[in-house]
């Protein structure tokens, strides 16, 4: 059985198809899921998705890309979410995006440090989403005092991803983990004990090879357990097991 760390099964690209996928993926080896939050709308579908179904959990927050619209009232949202729904077992996905022109930076660091603080007074843990701001996401992290969580999707380096793992983060590790020019993520799930890393889709998005460019689910975790097992040289049921029991400690599933 495996835990799938970080799904999106609210995405519309689940629309048409989303029960019939659902409804049979626990008898075919998914154990958990959790469904991240990355808006308002998805915070709360993650809560529906999880009263229908008994192995999905879910993570209330708001990504960075979406803190253009973030108001005091949406944060009390999103914490009224975390508060009321025992299903809700992390504050996320949160953190910093830097990658496209029209970002306001000083708005992303601010309702991050506030989704930090969040987690910090209701003793949660929280889901990390960082691109191209590598180091200040990490310095934020560190100073806000979370020592609980995942960097979600992990691309820096092996020296960061050590640096993570002393603060007390897993490091999540997906399909990126099987393409031909993933050499640093490669180099990242060599380095690092199995007992920091959680497995995830990110799905629908980042489908594994041979499937990439298509639609993901959990179901594709096995490509990437399998990748992982060859660069660990460690058997396939013992990375499933481990990263599995590391997910469920995390959320406290």
């Amino acid at each position: 059985m495996i835990v799938d760390s970080h799904a999106h099964y609210d995405d519309r690209q689940f629309d048409k198809d989303r029960d019939e996928l659902l409804k049979d993926i626990h008898k075919n080896g998914i154990k958990y899921i959790v469904n991240s939050g990355e808006s308002l709308r998805a915070s709360k579908a993650g809560v529906e998705l999880g009263k229908k179904y008994d192995f999905i959990y879910s993570a209330s927050g708001i990504h960075p890309n979406n803190t253009k619209t973030m108001t005091e009232e949406i944060y009390e949202q999103i914490k009224d979410i975390a508060v009321k729904n025992e299903k809700v077992v992390a504050i996320g996905e949160i953190g910093l995006d830097y990658h496209y022109d029209n970002i306001d930076i000083e708005k992303q660091k601010y309702w991050f440090k506030r989704q930090l603080d969040l987690a910090l007074q209701l003793d949660m843990p929280v889901i990390i989403h960082s691109r191209d701001a590598a180091q200040e996401c990490f310095d934020i992290i560190k100073n806000s005092g979370v020592k609980k969580g995942v960097i979600h999707c992990y691309s820096g380096s092996v020296e960061m991803a050590r640096e993570y793992i002393k603060l007390g983060f897993y490091i999540g590790i997906g399909g990126v983990l099987t393409y031909s020019n993933a050499r640093k993520t490669v180099d990242v799930a060599r380095d690092i004990p199995l007992e920091r890393i959680l497995l995830e889709t990110d799905c629908p998005y980042l489908a594994p090879s041979p499937n990439r460019g298509k639609r993901n689910d959990s179901l594709m975790l096995t490509y990437v357990a399998e990748k992982l097992s060859k660069i660990k040289n460690i058997p396939y049921d013992e990375i499933c097991s481990v990263t599995s029991k590391n997910s469920i400690e995390l959320f406290k599933i």
